[in-house]
């Protein structure tokens, strides 16, 4: 097997390191690796300068191809997102750029994470890290000269090719920034899928205006949706219509021919819109999607599913949400150049994925034993501090038992109206059973230590 690295050595240093924190999943190293041969080893690895983010991206990648083929489902969702990693505090730090102010010191990251047609995170499907440089008395709209592969958004089409080969369909889902025409191209051109929220008012072939069209078209259906908990909003439930046709996209016309590396043509695609009715007056943004697809969208039935696919868009949220204040905490991370932030970043992706992968994969198949995500130790820690008892449970329990458990010990309750535990308490609970397995062990060794 080929190291990506140029030696087999870093290889398995990059599987121990993500083991380590995925044991105490949190990027600043000291706390994760207590004893000082393996921080030693753990500061050497992400200083190395064979190491690369790519590299690290790449392995994550071979094991997410694997999970997808194991999984079965014949869809696979490609959901991208971006966020962006803020050192106000470590201004010094070479290699930073600016963030959306244009004054805050950090870097951005670009994520495409797979996802299963149930709403399982299956793993990391390609990452891409930038620093942005400060804009200093640049012409305003001289971005637009440009050719989409010098503009930042062209990390959508990056996301898009950096999808590997594999056997299932495979379903490009973005929100409202992908709204850009050379990406609907592209995926033209390389016959790949997408549902992309559309945020401009684009143009049509046998239409005025893409908003004006659909304005004229009668509801398919009204039901309701669940709209997930925001920041001062409880989760609540949405009455919506939903609406569905086709239409022919024209290109910009705002594209200047030397910018243009890929040629621009009409696009015919489906369009599903869902319009929330009658909000209550305390919601600020009542729910309205327009949503572009290549799929087909001949039935009702067909429109629900295109809308369902795009509700797992948030599952790359929450995965960037364990990286920083959810879980792993990379903003708290002391290294001191960029190169090594990212590739610590490639290694807690690794983490961040299986965090949040136990907290769905507990939703989707409660009744699965938990031994797909916990080992026999770490169940039978689990079960004997959960009953207070100095023998474990006899069987192991169902993983959604066990991460209710491990959910209990980072503070979860438990009530009815708590619903299922959420990532951040998971990571808690995760914590606490790591010293609880340390303990457990020191009274129960391994039957294998001492033998020849």
């Amino acid at each position: 097997m080929r190291s990506r690295f140029g030696d087999m050595r870093l290889d398995r240093r990059l599987d121990q390191l993500a083991e380590q924190l995925s044991a105490i999943p949190v990027a600043t190293l000291p706390q994760a690796l207590t004893d000082w041969s393996s921080l030693k080893a753990g500061y050497r690895f992400v200083n190395n300068k064979k190491v690369t983010h790519e590299g690290i991206i790449e392995i994550e990648q071979q094991a997410t191809v694997q999970r997808v083929e194991a999984d079965g489902s014949e869809i696979i969702l490609a959901v991208q997102d971006t966020t962006s990693f803020n050192f106000a505090n470590r201004a010094a730090l070479s290699g930073l750029g600016v963030l959306e102010d244009n004054r805050t010191p950090g870097f951005f990251a670009h994520t495409t994470l797979a996802v299963s047609e149930q709403g399982v995170p299956l793993g990391v499907l390609g990452q891409q890290v930038w620093s942005r440089p400060q804009n200093l008395n640049r012409t305003k709209d001289a971005h637009k000269a440009k050719p989409i592969s010098e503009k930042e958004s062209f990390k959508w089409l990056a996301g898009l090719r950096q999808i590997p080969d594999i056997d299932q369909r495979v379903i490009t889902v973005c929100d409202r920034e992908a709204d850009v025409y050379e990406l609907f191209q592209d995926a033209h051109n390389q016959q790949q899928d997408f549902i992309v929220r559309a945020a401009q008012n684009r143009r049509l072939e046998d239409a005025p205006l893409l908003r004006h069209h659909l304005s004229g078209i009668s509801a398919a259906a009204t039901y309701t949706l669940t709209v997930r908990r925001q920041v001062n909003q409880a989760q609540r439930t949405a009455t919506v219509e939903i609406r569905y046709a086709t239409v022919t996209l024209l290109p910009p016309v705002n594209r200047p021919k030397k910018a243009e590396i890929i040629p621009l043509e009409p696009l015919s695609i489906q369009v599903v819109e869902v319009r929330e009715i009658n909000p209550p007056d305390d919601v600020p943004k009542p729910i309205h999607w327009i949503l572009l697809t290549t799929l087909p969208v001949d039935t009702l039935d067909m429109a629900y599913q295109i809308v369902r696919f795009y509700t797992y868009r948030w599952l790359v949220e929450r995965f960037h949400y364990v990286l920083k204040s959810g879980g792993c905490h990379f903003e708290d991370s002391q290294l001191r150049t960029v190169a090594a932030l990212h590739r610590l970043l490639g290694v807690c992706s690794r983490v961040a994925w299986r965090l949040l992968w136990l907290t769905y994969q507990a939703r989707q198949t409660p009744d699965a034993p938990c031994t797909v995500a916990l080992s026999d130790t770490e169940w039978h820690a689990l079960t004997a501090f959960a009953t207070q008892s100095q023998t474990p449970a006899h069987l192991p329990p169902t993983l959604n038992q066990a991460v209710r458990m491990i959910a209990t010990l980072g503070g979860f309750i438990g009530r009815k109206s708590d619903g299922d535990p959420g990532v951040k308490t998971l990571w808690r609970g995760w914590q606490r059973l790591q010293d609880i397995v340390a303990t457990w062990m020191l009274f129960h060794p391994s039957q294998d230590v001492g033998n020849d």
